[in-house]
């Protein structure tokens, strides 16, 4: 099953997310019965990572590297990833989390410009109807 979902960032634009339940289905839907959470937002090279989110899901098919503009989530830290570009380790041209994640979506919204205006913003993650 696929879910639209609304990342609102104070004073910036808003990410907008396609979920799916394909690879993850128990990551999805806690994901999904969590909704609405804020969390803050930080970067990573090319990567928009969360702190703590309420999700608590083990590795669910989890992978390294990752697809541009894959979401995932990190059980490591609980956090909420958006891959917009390689991240600080890895293989040149390759997409390396800190560890494998479990791969829960696409940004529909990639534009990269976004990357400037994250400096610990809050965001809310909710779901579209």
């Amino acid at each position: 099953m696929k879910y639209s979902v609304e990342v609102k960032i104070s004073n910036s634009s808003s990410i907008f997310l396609e979920l799916n339940d394909t690879h993850s289905p128990n990551t999805v839907n806690d994901f999904i019965s969590k909704l609405p959470f804020t969390v803050d937002l930080n970067v990573w090279g090319d990567e928009i990572y969360t702190s703590k989110s309420p999700i608590i899901q083990p590795e669910e098919n989890a992978k390294s590297p990752v697809e541009l503009n894959d979401v995932a989530y990190w059980p490591t830290g609980k956090a909420v990833c958006l891959f917009y570009g390689s991240t600080p380790i890895g293989n040149p041209g390759e997409i390396t989390p800190a560890s494998p994640v479990n791969v829960i979506g696409k940004i529909i919204s990639p534009d990269k410009a976004i990357l400037n205006n994250i400096h610990s913003e809050k965001a809310t993650f909710s779901l579209l109807f």
